[in-house]
């Protein structure tokens, strides 16, 4: 039996990567609307576009998850936010709108593609803890079986929030982020187990806002500018400004988060997207 010297070294040795859960492909659109040249168009003209891009928004809904969103402040207009399968999918959903004609009134300002992720810190070191502890060889042919029968158990389990639908809330604060790779901090550099407890503890900041706000985290390394994407949804927006305020004065908030744009956006009921577009913001 292996002594409790010899436990500690072996799970000070645990490998740094946690598993990861991965759902819906993910695509945010920002775009600014040419307002004046919209509004240099005949009314008729006007009202057959705003139907065309209605219907292009139903064809968009039916084919998966998908939302808009108008904007506040300078950053753009017009959010549009795409839950799909895949990256095809989501290629697919932008041709949609592509092909209408009230794209040509819209500039993209900015966009983010990502997928749904959920990290597996708690599960990972328990998992990776008990292989050690057996002797069981990192990436070995057991520990590679353990590892696929985990993440299977936990995809079932996870399901719902792996692939969710679009709340239903009136606001939407959109941001991504990283976690530092600096000469000082350096997230990636902490054992798996310190990283797993600060987590944790960020977690729990989270949890007090539930049937507050609902949060989506996706990840996008490999696909995107940044680390990861959140999607914050809620009924009124002072909710964002607490809670991510809160989360600002935990340890992984504060020593190793870095923070992109913030996009807040009002949802634009599809049906009522022609509202929109004649500078009246629907209910």
């Amino acid at each position: 039996m292996a002594s409790k010297v010899e436990v500690h070294v072996r799970a000070s040795e645990l490998p740094a990567v946690p598993l990861t859960l991965e759902g819906y492909s993910v695509l945010h659109q920002m775009f600014r609307f040419r307002w004046a040249e919209w509004r240099k168009q005949e009314q008729g003209s006007r009202a057959q576009c705003a139907r065309e891009l209605a219907e292009a928004f139903r064809e968009l809904e039916q084919a998966g998850q998908f939302a808009a969103y108008s904007m506040l402040g300078h950053k753009g207009d017009l959010m549009l936010v795409h839950f799909r399968d895949s990256f095809d999918d989501l290629n697919q959903a932008e041709l949609t709108l592509d092909w209408t004609d009230f794209r040509d009134f819209l500039e993209p300002v900015h966009s983010y593609v990502s997928v749904i992720e959920l990290g597996l810190y708690d599960s990972s070191v328990k998992l990776f803890r008990q292989l050690t502890e057996r002797g069981v060889a990192p990436l070995s042919e057991e520990w590679n079986k353990e590892v696929a029968e985990t993440i299977e158990r936990q995809k079932a389990a996870m399901r719902v929030r792996l692939f969710p639908k679009i709340p239903e809330s009136r606001y939407l604060c959109f941001y991504p982020m990283d976690r530092k790779r600096g000469e000082d901090k350096n997230w990636y550099m902490l054992p798996i187990e310190e990283r797993q407890r600060q987590m944790e503890e960020h977690g729990m900041v989270g949890r007090r806002y539930a049937g507050k706000v609902q949060q989506i985290i996706t990840g996008s390394i490999g696909f995107d500018d940044w680390e990861w994407g959140v999607d914050l949804f809620a009924a009124e927006p002072l909710v964002f400004k607490k809670l991510i305020y809160e989360m600002r004065f935990d340890q992984v908030s504060a020593e190793y988060a870095l923070f992109g744009q913030f996009f807040l956006g009002l949802r634009v009921r599809l049906e009522k997207i022609g509202e929109w577009a004649e500078g009246k913001l629907p209910k």
